[in-house]
């Protein structure tokens, strides 16, 4: 007969069910969603081919009048932004759309992983990215002449665009994913990659735009971002305006996303 008070031997494994702690199921999570980031050829081409190659292109041609100054100057935080966009909007509202329609965020809902730590997870996965890209870029522009005039506090105030930016585009990601279907997500996701590379200031200045125009681009993200970025990287300033505009998207683009987002 088995005697039920005894205990284990010291050394033997005694099982422990359990839920991880979540910073370890974050981590976990954080790291698969990597590596399909970095295992999908669209994906690498949209956030790293098509970035280098409009750099390069853009800024070795006179196919684009973007005024006076140095043409990589005007270029790199543009192509920063555009890069940004790519990673933290377009691919993840196609990758959570497909996703949310094979079940994969349903199965993972009856997981001991909560929606918080699947959000902190798919944010710390986009960050990874977005810093690879921010290495490839500047290594490219810099080969390319680009000399940026930002000190200390410059480099802060573009950190803190792009934590924003990033806030911003995911929770818009998450909108759009969790509410249309994963085609429409598709289609939708690479539509506003295009338009907002149009009009965002990417390649060339937005004052190229009627009035009218100019008014409604100022208060994109993207406008916003590139801006920002322009003033920190070319002038070394820190304008609050861009600041107060991502913020201003990412709170109600969260707030949003967090009431009408499905996950089945």
């Amino acid at each position: 007969m088995i005697d039920q008070d005894r205990q284990p031997a010291q050394g033997m494994f005694s099982p422990s069910p359990g839920a991880a702690p979540l910073h370890r199921m974050v981590a976990a999570q954080a790291s698969m969603e990597l590596r399909i980031l970095l295992r999908n050829g669209e994906q690498l081409l949209l956030t790293m081919v098509i970035p280098v190659l409009l750099l390069v292109g853009f800024s070795l041609t006179s196919v684009l009048d973007i005024g006076e100054g140095s043409r990589v100057g005007f270029l790199a935080p543009g192509v920063l932004a555009l890069a940004v966009m790519s990673t933290a909007f377009t691919g993840q509202a196609i990758g959570t759309g497909f996703e949310r329609r094979y079940g994969v965020l349903k199965r993972l809902g009856a997981t001991p992983l909560s929606r918080f730590g699947l959000l902190a997870a798919k944010t710390a996965a986009v960050l990874a990215v977005e810093a690879l890209q921010i290495a490839v870029l500047c290594g490219v522009a810099f080969s390319l002449g680009w000399r940026p005039a930002a000190g200390a506090s410059g480099l802060a105030y573009a950190a803190v665009l792009l934590l924003l930016a990033t806030a911003a585009f995911s929770a818009l990601a998450l909108l759009m994913a969790g509410t249309l279907r994963a085609e429409a997500t598709l289609a939708a996701a690479n539509l506003v990659y295009v338009i907002l590379l149009g009009l965002g200031g990417v390649l060339f200045p937005t004052d190229r735009f009627p009035e009218p125009v100019q008014a409604a681009v100022q208060a994109l993200p993207i406008t916003a971002l590139t801006k920002g970025l322009r003033s920190a990287l070319t002038e070394g300033s820190a304008p609050l305006v861009p600041a107060a505009i991502l913020a201003a998207w990412a709170v109600i683009a969260a707030a949003l996303a967090s009431r009408y987002f499905r996950w089945e």
